[in-house]
């Protein structure tokens, strides 16, 4: 038949055979768009022009915001664990300078922590000195590393879940985890909780799309990447993280999820799901092998890390275990997690009592009017999805020993939660909306973008100002290491003639605009000395080479740590201390009296002394011990147990606000007789 021209023909392609007989016999995926979206807008269907938000940013842009407050996070925020200083700074540090201290955790005669995490770290630690003598430099390049990989990780959960769960879900969550307090604290943490909290952001992030059935010629991108991710958790980081992935397995080994699976095809089907997760779960176990050659080179003998974590805190006995460190009662979780994500909180608590109330009132929320024996309830995946959340919250709420940092692995999974239950109860005043008008009006009125901006603003206002709390009334103890290094040091050198007489434009203060070689302070066998303040203790990494920090004896009777035994350089791994012990170490935090140095043999001391309280006998006031020791420099630092709970949590400007706390003197001391006598008739800055 001939073509009449400026027409065109429509052609059809025929119908092609299934390429295998096994391809005819699986089941199959839902209709495109079936599940991929759990959450549906109804009000947008009455705009056309909209696409339900008014902005959403692409990964690019949400790398770029998020990367910016993660990076003012590692430049400013507090260490808030000694255990993140005393357990990975310090063995870091010992690999770039080779000394620091040692605890019993990275002692060879127990080993419970991964060299092989610590080690990721050192090629982030070597950056530094590219770029600076200073080690300060290498801490922050450290952070900035940090920062960088929590940004990519937190971007690509917040795509994945405007693709599969919905784009307002998202977006609530991006500002949610953007400015939230906590994952401001958690995530330039130099903790394997933080890097458990990395791994299951991308884990979740691929887990979020329905679980289906391979196809012939395709590829498992999801069982097989959230798997991995999820056991790296564990492996690399933190053991007991692989508690959030649980609800992840269960519906890869028992849910339909994706798939419409026939009476006819579910052994089939349960056979095909077992057997891609052992194959994924065995790819994974492969991790094991460079984590426990790493650790096992370090220690010196063959150790599997994870497992004697789990031992220690299983299995350790009535004698040993974590709860030797302190124990908290159960409300414990649910204050310190207020305090970090404050309204977040009972909204993740109610995500799925909420799912339960939008079951009833707004079915249809979740895009399905019925759905059959053959295939999962959209209601039935979303509850899988809010699970980890309260998963690993009970289970942890349960444990006698509860700390801050347990919680940093569902940092990602309180916020979604939350997220979810937002746009519920916003689902909830449309279908109030819609039944007292109708679902035209009802897209026209902007009551509920008003009530979930008023939530989110609220949310915002009060993680800023615990954030700036933080920052005002705790960080006195990296400003007194930075007055060590930046005024002090520079002083002594030039009260000692060995710097060069400061330019009259100066101001008499060496700063960070001027050179200075601090490497001749070796010269004077300097010692810092810290007291009650050990849990504090910043890390060498800000305190410059050429000073010991040493120990004072004070009212506190458990372990300190001790300085690492120096390498012999006869080892295949050049860092051989990594394999000896420390004489003293133990674990069952008991005191070695042997580590403490008499205060008189200290040059300078970090000491804190609150006026109103009444310290034991051995916790010396250093500050009042005028004829002895003068200030180089002090901070006011918030007394906690002594001030109101509200002007003590939340930060707000005005003296007045400020006026409502207590506060103590946070010091550099320094040893008059000692400087007196190092500094001698020397020409002073001040």
């Amino acid at each position: 038949m001939s073509t009449i021209p400026g027409t065109q023909q429509l052609r059809f392609r025929k119908p092609s055979r299934p390429s295998s007989a096994r391809s005819a016999t699986l089941p199959s995926p839902k209709p495109a768009g079936s599940t991929e979206s759990l959450l549906r807008e109804k009000t947008t269907a009455y705009k056309p022009t909209s696409k339900g938000v008014s902005w959403c940013p692409s990964f690019l842009t949400a790398v770029r915001i998020l990367l910016l407050v993660r990076f003012c996070s590692a430049m400013f925020s507090n260490i808030s664990d000694c255990d993140e200083v005393f357990n990975f700074w310090e063995p870091l540090h010992y690999l770039q300078r080779g000394y620091g201290f040692q605890t019993w955790e990275v002692s060879p005669q127990f080993a419970i922590r991964s060299w092989a995490y610590i080690f990721l770290h050192y090629p982030f630690a070597t950056i530094g000195t590219f770029l600076s003598n200073g080690k300060g430099v290498s801490f922050f390049a450290v952070r900035g590393v940090l920062s960088l990989i929590s940004t990519l990780c937190e971007a690509k959960l917040f795509r994945s879940i405007v693709e599969n769960v919905n784009e307002r879900v998202g977006i609530y969550f991006f500002f949610m985890l953007l400015t939230s307090t906590g994952m401001w604290s958690a995530s330039t943490a130099f903790l394997p909780s933080t890097f458990a909290m990395y791994c299951n952001m991308v884990a979740f992030s691929f887990a979020l799309s329905p679980a289906k059935s391979k196809r012939p010629g395709s590829t498992d991108i999801r069982t097989m990447s959230a798997t991995l991710l999820f056991g790296a958790g564990a492996i690399v980081g933190w053991p007991f993280s692989i508690l959030v992935s649980l609800p992840f397995v269960f519906e890869e080994l028992f849910v339909y999820s994706g798939d419409v699976v026939p009476d006819s095809l579910a052994g089939s089907w349960i056979v095909e799901r077992w057997i891609r997760m052992v194959g994924s779960v065995t790819l994974t176990s492969l991790l094991f092998l460079p984590v426990i050659g790493i650790d096992s080179l370090a220690y010196g003998k063959f150790v599997v890390v994870p497992w004697n974590i789990i031992r220690y805190n299983i299995f350790g006995g009535s004698e040993r275990g974590p709860d030797l460190y302190g124990t908290e009662p159960w409300y414990f979780y649910l204050f310190n997690l207020a305090l970090n994500f404050n309204v977040l909180l009972p909204l993740a608590l109610l995500s799925v009592p909420a799912l339960i109330v939008t079951h009833r009132v707004d079915y249809s929320r979740l895009g399905i009017k019925k759905h059959t024996d053959h295939e999962s309830s959209p209601y039935t995946l979303l509850v899988i999805r809010l699970a980890p959340f309260y998963l690993w919250f009970g289970v942890l709420t349960a444990q006698a020993h509860k700390e801050e940092r347990f919680m940093f692995p569902i940092y990602p999974f309180l916020c979604f939660n939350a997220a979810v239950t937002l746009y519920l109860v916003r689902g909830w005043l449309e279908a109030l909306y819609i039944k007292m008008t109708s679902q035209y009006q009802a897209s026209r009125t902007s009551t509920m973008r008003l009530f979930t901006m008023n939530v989110i603003i609220a949310t915002t206002v009060i993680s800023s100002l615990r954030i700036i709390a933080l920052y005002a009334y705790y960080h006195a103890p990296m400003t007194m290491v930075y007055q060590l290094e930046h005024v002090e040091l520079p002083r002594l050198l030039n009260a000692t003639n060995l710097l060069p007489p400061l330019p009259p434009t100066r101001n008499k203060k060496y700063d960070n605009d001027v050179s200075v070689d601090l490497s001749l302070i070796k010269e004077f066998d300097l010692r810092l000395c810290i007291g009650k303040e050990w849990y504090r203790f910043p890390s060498h990494f800000l305190v410059p080479d050429g000073i010991e920090v040493r120990f004072m004896k004070t009212a506190f009777d458990g372990l300190l740590p001790q300085p690492f035994p120096p390498s012999k350089g006869d080892s295949v791994w050049a860092w051989d201390g990594t394999r000896e012990s420390s004489p003293g170490l133990n674990d069952l935090n008991m005191e070695n009296p042997t580590f403490y140095v008499d205060p008189s043999t200290c040059d300078y001391i970090i000491d804190l002394d609150f006026p109103s309280r009444e310290y034991q006998s051995r916790d010396s006031w250093f500050t009042y011990d005028k004829a002895n020791w003068e200030k180089v420099h002090c901070r006011q630092f918030l007394d906690a147990e002594n001030s109101p709970a509200l002007s003590r949590i939340l930060w707000l400007p005005g003296k007045r606000w400020w006026n409502m706390n207590m506060y103590g003197d946070y010091c550099l001391l320094r040893n008059q007789e000692r400087a007196s006598t190092r500094e001698g008739g020397g020409s002073t800055l001040y």
